[in-house]
């Protein structure tokens, strides 16, 4: 067993993690317990019965040319101080790709998970190499300079395992994330490389408690979580939390290892990719810290080298079909606007069709059932609790709205691995039935208009009401739009256009959790609007409009508006008017220079140069002049 260093000495209250029961302290306090390599003839497959796919005789398509033979020596003699055995020559190369850290808790136990996932690959004849790749932190970045990395690492965490793994001549990988754009970013390696591969979620996070809050508003046993944090700084800056009540939620709110605990942004690409077929089943619903997450790894190291021996690859599973059950899925959950912009960057990477224009076709007919955090009241460990979200799943499928015979890293179908899936237990309120639903069709709204010729992308689930009609107030950037929404500047009846802020703009596409999170905390959430060239956190919500297209660095019409023009907005026409005359956008237009790059050099500037729109992903690799 190894014991995490405490990492929270003197800081006070201690954040603690709340269930039903009892609040437990966990961060500084967490109790590591390896499970041991598995035992020979132990079962370790997930697949249920042999795939009738035909078998691949060659295990080694890529590590044997790289090793094999006289002229491989030297390939050969830099493994042995690895720990490579004669005998390891002759195993299928399985590379770990983890993605640990200490910047961000979301990734600060995967170093222990890598190692389970090690154990299960060659257990089961592999050979496991474990190598890292990055993370960065969107809670910490938000509302911050270096928001503008957050995008941009999801396309070097797939560059990075990409060059890695072929670098490597590994025959398949288990790639393990945590924090928001570790999932999309593992994935479009996976679809890229298109060699056997399984994705494991580091897990969700338990939420915080307020176990001995000061005086005031605050409640104990209250639970919290990052967006707790965010809205209490509007809550504070509208007078309603003291200094003292907006520290306790500070250091009471991330209680330990895991992902952001609501249905934002980790949490929904985790069971989206548990759509897709490309995690285990119940991969995107374990906690963090918990035997079933070790379990998971295990099998998941396990499981490729079976995909190997069955001949199953990415691409057999990275299917039209299955998209369409990773979107119904998403849609049901009430998942993050980002599962747009990150399945269609993985439908591009696994050389799939796909269009923001699939999200309203499927949204039509797939109702929001899940009572989940930003929007709801439950939390992710909530829904873990219950059963996480293969119940959801098979109520679905029985329904006729997810395609039962996509193909999964099982090598089973769909429709096989939620066969013996009980329903929910009685009485839980977290999931709603279909004849019940919290919103009868999708709340992620592709709106056209005006203002969005190429597409615009809201989080509508009606509590916010589906229409809105407000006066623009502009501003070049988040900052600026901050720091007038604390200030009082932004009243009821301003519609916030935050600019600049777009993948070429910006660059880097920044979240806008912090300017939503203010206005939620303001106590302005029905009394205003926001529109971007921007992104949303998975944990913003409120009537919020992102990823418009064309964005204004390259002369959308956003950067056309001017403060007092009014902006209506229609969610169920799906649409967005600037109430200004083509003629008088025509004057503007004229007017209007392109303003300077925020980066000429670095990782930002090759970003800017090279990624597309929102509406197709913001990929870095399309239409490339080689």
């Amino acid at each position: 067993a190894a014991r995490m260093p405490p990492s929270t000495a003197g800081r006070m209250p201690a954040a603690t993690a709340c269930n039903k029961l009892r609040c437990a302290p966990l961060v500084g306090d967490v109790q590591w317990t390896l499970v041991p390599p598995p035992v020979l003839g132990q079962p370790l497959r997930p697949m249920k019965k042999q795939s009738s796919r035909p078998k691949t005789t060659d295990l080694r398509p890529y590590s044997g040319p790289l090793l094999d033979g006289p002229h491989r020596a030297a390939a050969r003699a830099m493994l042995y101080p690895v720990g490579f055995t004669e005998e390891d020559f002759k195993k299928p190369l399985i590379g770990i790709a983890s993605t640990w850290g200490n910047v961000t808790p979301c990734n600060m136990h995967i170093d222990k998970l890598a190692l389970e996932a090690e154990k299960g690959a060659n257990a089961n004849g592999g050979k496991a190499l474990v190598f890292n790749t990055i993370t960065v932190s969107d809670g910490i970045s938000n509302g911050n300079e270096g928001m503008k990395y957050s995008l941009v690492s999801r396309e070097v965490i797939a560059d990075s395992i990409e060059t890695v793994v072929g670098c490597s001549g590994m025959d398949g990988f288990v790639a393990i994330g945590g924090c928001d754009k570790n999932m999309p970013g593992a994935m479009l390696a996976i679809a890229r490389l298109n060699r056997p591969a399984v994705f494991v979620y580091g897990g969700t996070i338990l939420p915080g408690c307020l176990t001995n809050p000061p005086p005031g508003a605050l409640k104990p046993g209250q639970e919290l979580d990052i967006v707790s944090v965010f809205e209490a700084i509007g809550q504070h800056a509208a007078g309603r939390l003291s200094d003292q009540e907006l520290h306790a939620v500070e250091a009471c709110a991330i209680p330990g290892p895991g992902s952001c605990g609501g249905m934002y942004t980790a949490n929904t690409m985790a069971s989206a990719i548990e759509a897709l077929g490309m995690s285990l089943p119940n991969s995107s619903a374990q906690n963090a810290v918990s035997p079933a997450k070790l379990e998971d790894c295990r099998r998941a190291g396990a499981a490729v080298v079976d995909m190997l021996r069955q001949g199953i690859r990415p691409r057999d599973i990275l299917t039209r079909k299955a998209l369409e059950n990773a979107i119904t899925v998403v849609i049901a959950l009430g998942g993050s606007t980002n599962a747009v912009l990150h399945l269609l960057a993985i439908a591009h990477a696994a050389q799939v069709k796909l269009t923001i224009d699939d999200f309203t076709r499927v949204g039509k007919r797939v109702p929001v059932l899940a009572d989940l955090k930003p929007s709801g009241k439950y939390s992710m460990s909530a829904l873990v609790a219950i059963g996480g979200i293969r119940p959801l799943m098979k109520t679905l499928l029985d329904a006729g709205l997810l395609h039962g015979d996509c193909l999964t890293v099982t090598g089973e179908t769909l429709a096989e691995t939620l066969a013996d899936v009980k329903p929910y237990p009685n009485g839980q309120q977290i999931i709603r039935p279909l004849d019940n639903p919290i919103k009868k069709d999708s709340h992620l709204v592709i709106f056209r208009g005006n203002l969005a010729p190429g597409g615009a992308l809201g989080k509508i689930t009606g509590k916010e009401g589906t229409s809105f009609t407000g006066r623009a107030i502009v501003f070049e950037g988040e900052e600026r739009a901050l720091k007038a929404i604390l200030d009082g500047t932004v009243k009821a009846g301003h519609v916030v256009v935050i600019r600049g802020e777009g993948p070429k703009g910006g660059p880097g596409m920044r979240e806008m959790l912090a300017p939503t999170s203010a206005i939620m905390g303001k106590g302005l959430g029905k009394a205003v609007a926001l529109i971007t060239d921007g992104r949303f956190s998975g944990g913003s919500h409120g009537f919020v409009v992102g990823h418009v297209t064309p964005e204004a660095y390259v002369g959308g019409p956003l950067a056309l508006v001017r403060n007092g023009d009014t902006i209506s907005f229609d969610a169920v026409k799906r649409t967005i008017t600037l109430a200004v005359s083509a003629k008088e956008l025509a004057r503007r237009r004229k007017a209007w220079r392109k303003p300077a790059p925020n980066y000429t050099r670095g990782v930002l500037a090759k970003f800017a140069a090279h990624v597309t729109s929102a509406s197709e992903g913001a990929v870095t690799d399309k239409e490339l002049a080689l």
